[in-house]
């Protein structure tokens, strides 16, 4: 099989960076297997280890640093066909540590790289999360501060099963980047290298210290027997497969006749308990009652059961590409604290605008006509506020009829629930 470097790009590592190594050993691997370059994806982040997808003829994504672990998962889950390599830094390592474990709990089908050099060798030879503590390197007595991980350990720890630790140097580094490969579930390897750009201009390091640390480590064969399980992916198809199948999304049927051609922008201000959400969501079922195409977006706090509920709607005719709102033509005022949200949007309504609002509710003034209504007067309780504007929307023609209303209230609400909300709308339309 020929090679899957890319001559165009060659290798632009500084003169004995050991990721040179690393790079002809994996292509070395990729013609021991006879994979095309269509077979595999390389998956890589910031730092030198990042250069890797541009230097093969193969698929290629590049990402933010630490998170290539994240990118890889999704695309083996989307291709599993695909052999996905992907290689970081101890940089990249220390600085997506999270998604490093979550790989090795799920066991999913990756191959990654740790091309570990000791410091963050692009960016100045700061400390990454292996500087050993006796060296010196950019950041100063930082690295004096902390104890180095030990990359398969935390990883074996975390669930991985298939470990090796590796010097760039090794000549059996291509058989392990195939047994790597070649492993059904997630695989690390941990290479060390120089870095003759940073580290080792104030740290003695060289491969013959390299192997000989490397041989002082305990080994991991036992990570092999705790942790060896079934593949994440195929595990994941064959679980979710044997699940019933998921019932196609309900149709609406257009059954009405849209009040407008146009574009047209609704604002439902109000607060926790109104049910904002579910007025939004019963406007836009009255405009798909009627052909329309709808968006949704809500504002509210983390605190769900205090503060503000705001629901923006669009309807339209064409596609809404854009679910920002500016000057709606309506807008539901029906608590002080969603008025605080959009204060600003309220005094700058146009006169065409309209304006429901609850008694009591202070808005501030603007050119638009509003409505106001005393819900309680009319025996609403607040938590119906909503519903009943949509109601006096209808009755109204503004953007909606009774006949959309009704029609949303059907496929909404089913038994005494439809009845209720039924009842409330009786009230404002009688």
């Amino acid at each position: 099989m020929d090679s899957l470097l890319n001559h165009d790009r060659p290798p632009v590592f500084c003169p004995g960076c050991a990721h040179d190594r690393v790079v002809s050993a994996l292509d070395k691997t990729f013609q021991k297997m006879g994979l095309k370059g269509e077979e595999v994806v390389i998956v890589s982040d910031i730092g030198c280890s990042g250069l890797f997808d541009t230097f093969f003829h193969t698929h290629a994504f590049h990402g933010l640093h630490g998170r290539a672990l994240t990118y890889a998962t999704g695309l083996k889950m989307a291709r599993p066909d695909l052999h996905v390599v992907v290689t970081m830094g101890d940089g990249g390592l220390g600085i997506g540590g999270a998604h490093l474990l979550s790989t090795c709990r799920r066991n999913i089908d990756l191959t990654l790289l740790v091309l570990n050099n000791f410091n963050y060798g692009m960016t100045g030879g700061q400390c990454s999360s292996t500087t050993p503590p006796e060296a010196h390197v950019g950041s100063g007595f930082l690295n004096q501060l902390e104890k180095p991980i030990d990359v398969c350990q935390v990883a074996g720890a975390a669930g991985a099963a298939h470990l090796t630790r590796a010097s760039a140097y090794d000549k059996g580094l291509p058989a392990m980047l195939e047994a790597a490969l070649r492993y059904d579930g997630f695989a690390l390897l941990d290479i060390w290298g120089v870095c003759p750009g940073r580290y080792t201009k104030r740290n003695k390091l060289s491969p013959q210290s390299i192997a000989a640390a490397l041989g002082n480590l305990p080994p991991l064969d036992h990570f092999r027997g705790a942790n060896d399980r079934q593949e994440y992916g195929q595990h994941y198809r064959e679980t979710a497969g044997a699940l019933p199948s998921t019932p196609p999304p309900e149709r609406i049927e257009a059954i009405n006749t849209p009040l407008t051609e146009g574009r047209r922008e609704v604002v439902l201000l109000g607060s926790a308990g109104q049910r904002i959400v579910t007025a939004g969501e019963l406007l836009c079922l009255a405009g798909a009652s009627a052909g329309l195409h709808a968006s949704q977006k809500n504002d509210y706090p983390i605190t769900v059961l205090r503060g503000h509920s705001v629901s923006e709607v669009i309807l339209s005719r064409d596609s809404i590409g854009f679910t920002g709102i500016d000057r709606p033509a309506v807008v539901l005022a029906l608590a002080q604290e969603g008025v605080a949200r959009r204060r600003q949007m309220l005094a700058d309504l146009p006169e065409d605008a309209l304006v429901v609002r609850a008694a009591g509710i202070d808005v501030p003034a603007s050119r638009a006509d509003i409505a106001t209504f005393d819900f309680k007067a009319a025996g609403i309780r607040e938590p119906d506020w909503a519903l009943a504007a949509l109601a006096l929307m209808a009755t109204r023609n503004a953007t909606i009829d009774t006949a959309m209303l009704q029609s949303a209230l059907d496929l909404r609400f089913r038994g005494n629930v439809r009845e209720l909300a039924q009842g409330v709308v009786d009230k404002m339309i009688t």
